[in-house]
């Protein structure tokens, strides 16, 4: 008799990967059922077509996974089983926020779930974390490496991680993630490429803060997908190749491609894709900056907000989509993202399909925009 396929829940999914993770599982028909649920409602999540069947209304629940009273309604199943497995995709995505919104919405939310996860005995419980929790290094963080968070998000996603460490009977794997792109992406790669679109037809040199050596590690959302699914059916079938004594008890994982992806590497692309000039502004230039950072974030937003409203209106987009050349302070640090992947290769046998950001991919990002009439 074949194996049932697993149940699966997934928190925060109409987020960018919940959507992906939910479309994944959708057409390779991974799973015998699945929910999502989300705060957001479909209509307002910018669901592009090929994510109808995925995220249909019989596989949705609007609720806040982080409030008590919630969690018996996204757990409770009609044929009263529990869900094999629990992906935490929830949590707060944007940055500069104050810290009660990520106590709450972040790590308010991964405990909420992690100890109804636990008390129903869940086979596996995923939690999405962050690559900015490691102290920057020479050498790419493993996931043994020190830790010292370095956006608002990782502080309270490392505290997340350290107490569902804590919560007995909870079947936990930490995945780790760098700057995940990929099409409809609205976060990071996207503001580059609204900037860079202002910069073309402002006719303008784009300049990056800091050098071209800056890490700023990325992973596809297709390898992100694969790998989260892929992470789960491994710990269900029994952890092969996981070492406590050296590892730990608690799997942890970062999932990051193998292009070691830094400013330079995203600045050459750019240049490529939009027919500008690209530099850097260097240490000297840089630290002058930072002494004064509040101000060089208002001015560069200053000037890239108003020619990108100008080119929306040109282009006849009236109801603007996620996207917005609008630059977060807390994403100017010169601080490296920059990890190592080799653990998920070697004890989970995970293969990337695409190993490094290419200028195909970055294309097929703004395709996407187009597709949605986002792009200008």
């Amino acid at each position: 008799m074949a194996t049932e396929k697993p149940s699966v829940l997934i928190i925060g999914g109409l987020g960018y990967i919940g959507r992906f993770l939910a479309r994944y599982i959708h057409e390779n028909e991974l799973a015998s059922d699945i929910r999502l649920v989300d705060k957001v409602l479909p209509q307002l999540a910018w669901l592009a077509p090929e994510f109808e069947k995925a995220c249909s209304a019989d596989k949705f629940i609007q609720a806040d996974a982080s409030k008590e009273q919630a969690l018996s309604r996204i757990f409770d199943r009609p044929d009263g089983k529990q869900w094999d497995y629990v992906f935490n995709c929830g949590g707060e995505t944007r940055y500069s926020q104050e810290d009660e919104v990520y106590k709450v919405r972040s790590l308010g939310l991964s405990l909420a779930v992690g100890r109804e996860a636990a008390k129903r005995k869940v086979k596996c419980f995923v939690e999405l974390s962050t690559g900015m929790v490691y102290k920057p290094n020479s050498a790419p963080s493993k996931e043994g490496d020190k830790l010292k968070p370095w956006s608002k998000i990782a502080v309270f996603k490392l505290q997340a991680e350290e107490e569902l460490a804590k919560i007995e009977g909870l079947n936990l794997v930490i995945v780790r993630l760098p700057h995940v792109y990929g099409p409809y992406a609205s976060q990071w790669v996207a503001t580059a490429l609204c900037m860079a679109r202002v910069y073309q037809a402002l006719g303008e040199e784009m300049k990056f803060l800091w050098t071209k050596d800056l890490r700023t590690n990325t992973a596809h959302i297709d390898d992100v997908t694969r790998a989260l699914w892929a992470i789960a059916t491994w710990y269900d079938a029994g952890k092969a190749n996981w070492d406590e004594k050296s590892m730990g008890s608690t799997p942890i994982f970062n999932v990051v491609d193998k292009g070691s992806t830094s400013q330079g590497v995203v600045a050459d692309i750019i240049g490529q894709v939009f027919g500008i000039e690209t530099g850097f502004q260097g240490q000297l230039l840089s630290n002058l900056a930072r002494l004064n950072m509040d101000s060089v974030v208002d001015d560069v937003n200053d000037d890239v907000l108003g020619p990108w409203a100008d080119l929306l209106a040109e282009a006849g987009i009236t109801r603007p989509g996620p996207l917005t050349p609008f630059m977060e302070k807390e994403l100017l640090k010169d601080t490296d993202l920059s990890m190592d992947g080799s653990r998920l290769e070697t004890v989970v046998g995970f293969q990337y399909q695409k190993p490094t950001i290419t200028k195909e991919l970055v294309e097929e990002v703004i395709e996407s925009y187009k597709r949605m009439k986002w792009w200008p």
